[in-house]
This record gives C-alpha cells, structure tokens and sequence, in this order.
C-alpha cells in the first residue's frame, strides 16, 4: 500500500474533541489549509457521476425547452416575473410564492432530519460542479493528490506555468459557460442570444452581468472551494438543529473500528484491535478536509467518497464492508442497519401531501386575474329616482401569451336587475403578458340594495366566454328595514 498522505490535512489527536473548535481547512492561526483530495473510485462514486451526467443534462437542457410559448423555468428578480413549468407568476401570486417558502422550509427540515445532507452530497450544484467537473478537470491536468502538491511546493519552471495556466484557463472557459446558461434562467434564452449575437453597446449591462458571474463562478471553483459548504452556505449551520441521532448519515461505525490498530502484511491483526487500520484513507479523499471517524461534523457534505476508500481498504485487508457507511447514531450504538423507518415513512408522505396541495396551486392558479375597488372618496350616486351606482377601477393582468378582449357583465341576481356602464372603450383590451386598468359603473335598482354594502361578482368575459369572476362591494344608503 501507498504509505504517502496525499492529503495536507491530516488528523490530530483529539481526546478532548478540540478538532470542533474551528474548521477542518483553518488552522489555530486561521490560515487556511489547502485541500488536496484525493480522487476517489468506487459504488457510490460511479453512481454519483451519473447522477451527474442527468443533472448536467437538466442544467444546459432546460434555458431552450419550452412549455405554452415560454420558458419551462424563468426567475426574472429585476423585472418580478416568474415562469415555472411554463406557467407565469406576477407579484399578485405573492401568496403562492410565500406558500412555496414555507413549503421549502418545511421540506428541508423534514428530509434532513430523515435523511441527513443527502442532497448536499448528491444534487447541490455546488457539490456536482466542483467535484464532478472541475475537480475532473483539475485531475486531468495536474493530476491526482499527490502530484498536485508537488507542483505546489515545486519552484516556477515552464511545466509548472503551463500546467498552471491551463487549469485556470479552462477554468475560467467553464465558469464563463456556466454563467452564461446561469443568466438564462433569469432573463431567458432569447434575450441571452441577443447579447451574444448583437453588438455589445446595445446590452452593455446584460454582457457586464456575464462577466460578473463568470468571475463569480470561476473564483468560487478555483479558490473558494470548499468553504462555499463550509463558510457560506446556511444549510450546513442549520445541520446541528435539524439532525437527530435517527438521521441517515455518512457515519464512521466506531464501534466496530475502535480501537484503531495498524494493519501489518502478513502478520495477523492483534485480537483486542479494531478493523480500523488507521490508513487515513477516508481523510485523504475528503473534499473537506474532515477526519469522518471523529464522528458527524458540520463541514460533512455527505458526498460518500469516504465509504468507498474504506470500503477499498477492507476489501485488501480482508474484513467486511460498511465500517464507513449509510447509518444512524443510533443504529451505530445497537449495531442495527439502516432501514426505512416508520419515521422516514411519516415524513415522506408529509412531503408528498406538501408538494401536492402546491401542485394543485400552480396547475389551478388562473391565467387571467384582477381586482375590483371602489374608487375612493365617492359615495353612491343617484340616477334618476329609482337607480343608484358606484364608480369602480378594475385592474387586471392577462398571464397568457395571446390579446384578450374583455368584457365585464353582473352575475347572480344582480345580473337581473343592474347593468355595468364602461367608461370609455366597452371592452379592455389585456395584451399578453401585460396589465390593464379601467373605470366603469355599476348600476342598481334602489329596491334591490337591502345593505349599506352588498357583495357582488363581476364576470370577465371573452365574448361569450367567462374567464373569471372578480367580487367587490357596492355601497348604498343604510338599509330601511
């Protein structure tokens, strides 16, 4: 076996637990401590990879797949318009959006409390980014661990440069395309080709925006690394809240490894030693710089390159799988496997019912929406002897991609006895995607307004279509009965 550490961060003693008085890649001084890890090869690695090649496919896939016209997926901050699966949203559907945060909120404090930072390990995109692209390409250019410490502490010669420069400039070249598909989904594809086919001066702030999280991006994949997980990202702090000791975890079965004991070749291992051999292994190829067998640790992303080098290493030394593995503290402590609980069952189908009822918002939710006010400072009107009205503005938003004429009618009983009076045009013309107002009357017989206020509905209609019904209030004289 390679006895070389490849990995600059190596393990301390810690009896005292002293290893969580700060993070694994800072030192007492708070210098940062590079991370050279080592690449790792196994089950899970080879299925993470192609759990990667799917989410590689979504990414650069989606910004030109189309549902009704529109983009699948447009999060316009600027502009507050919002398209998902092809469906707009303006800030009147503020209800749904606040819905869908509480339901986030939810969800991601159920699945972790479940199933630990299984999403950090698998689908984040900072995770599948770094490891699964640029840390490949890092590889392929510098090569494994070892070599690139070497070149570290080696002097400048024209190797080191030109290794060097290569790196950064492929670096560079992925951020600038990850940036580009990046802002794609904030103002679309369409708008995104004409920065880069039309002449710059004509969207100077759209290119200045490529640069910006092309420089973004490739400062985060080329020196910040790690601490994205570590230092940045909240939802590793909130990982000591929201985890119990029944969370599925990358967990080190200390139990069965301790104590540790160095493996010898042929030589048998002492009887009262543990199947730890003590290889560091698990710590070399950590992407954090972590030691896992000093047990669940905030920097922890749950990425399972730890399990396959152990797994590795038990497989040479003859002794069985699974001293790192998929487990609970608990089950570490009754020496249980890891199975489907009851409370991961409840859980999910909390999960499930969330996302449905918001489903069921966001296939529901009308295209064509408004309000109804009565305009302020004005009472009722009389007309003639036997009629009263109010004076109404009407604000509506068409969220379709077709022109809609509208027109307004009474519904119910009121329909019977009233009529509406337009002021102006007869009918409100909503562009697609836009927002329209107008004025109009409403008019009632005197004996058919019982109430100081009587509720109403106002249909919306396309010719002989309704689209939607609007209710508001119509004010009259104090009831005489």
């Amino acid at each position: 076996m390679n006895e070389e550490i490849t990995n600059e961060i190596q393990p301390e003693e810690t009896p005292n637990e002293s290893f969580r008085n700060r993070i694994a890649t800072v030192d007492a001084k708070g210098k940062r401590k590079w991370v050279f890890a080592q690449k790792p090869q196994g089950k899970f690695y080879n299925i993470r990879t192609w759990v990667s090649w799917g989410f590689f496919i979504l990414f650069f896939a989606l910004p030109f797949i189309k549902m009704n016209g529109r983009p699948l997926f447009l999060f316009n901050v600027p502009d507050a318009r919002f398209i998902i699966f092809g469906k707009i949203f303006w800030p009147q559907d503020f209800f749904i959006f606040g819905l869908t945060m509480v339901t986030f909120i939810i969800f991601i404090v159920l699945f972790t409390a479940a199933f630990g930072r299984l999403f950090c390990g698998w689908v984040c995109p900072q995770t599948i980014f770094m490891e699964m692209l640029f840390r490949k390409v890092e590889y392929l250019i510098e090569g494994d661990a070892a070599k690139q410490k070497l070149l570290k502490n080696s002097p400048w010669t024209a190797e080191k440069i030109r290794k060097k420069a290569t790196k950064h400039i492929v670096f560079y070249l992925l951020a600038f395309i990850i940036a580009n598909f990046f802002l794609a989904y904030i103002i679309g594809m369409d708008e995104l080709k004409k920065i880069i086919t039309e002449p710059v001066s004509e969207h100077i702030i759209g290119f200045m925006s490529i640069l910006l999280f092309s420089g973004i991006f490739y400062g985060v994949y080329a020196f910040f690394r790690e601490q994205v997980c570590t230092v940045v990202c909240p939802y590793g702090r909130l990982q000591s809240v929201l985890l119990d000791r029944n969370s599925m975890l990358v967990a080190y079965d200390h139990k069965r490894g301790e104590p540790r004991g160095k493996y010898k070749k042929n030589q048998a291992a002492e009887q009262t030693a543990g199947d730890c051999i003590d290889c560091f292994q698990c710590v070399k190829v950590c992407p954090t710089g972590i030691d896992i067998r000093n047990g669940t640790q905030m920097e922890c992303v749950g990425c399972t390159a730890c399990i396959d080098a152990c797994d590795k290493m038990m497989d040479a030394v003859g002794r069985p799988r699974g001293l790192v593995r998929y487990a609970s503290e608990n089950g570490i402590e009754e020496g249980k496997k890891l199975s489907y609980t009851g409370r991961m069952k409840f859980y999910t189908i909390l999960l499930i019912v969330l996302t449905g009822i918001l489903a069921t918002l966001l296939i529901t939710r009308k295209d064509i929406d408004g309000t109804i006010v009565r305009t302020r400072g004005q009472l009722y009107q009389e007309r003639g002897t036997d009629s009263l009205s109010n004076l109404f503005n009407i604000k509506i938003i068409n969220k379709t991609i077709h022109n809609i004429p509208v027109t307004l009618r009474l519904e119910g009983e009121a329909a019977k006895a009233g009529k509406v009076e337009m002021i102006g045009s007869k009918e409100i013309i909503l562009k697609q995607e836009d927002q329209a107002t107008g004025s109009f009357f409403i008019v009632l017989p005197r004996n058919f307004i019982t109430k100081r206020k009587m509720k109403l509905e106002v249909g919306l209609y396309e010719g002989e279509k309704k689209v939607t019904a609007i209710k508001t209030n119509f004010t009259g004289p104090f009831s005489r009965q």
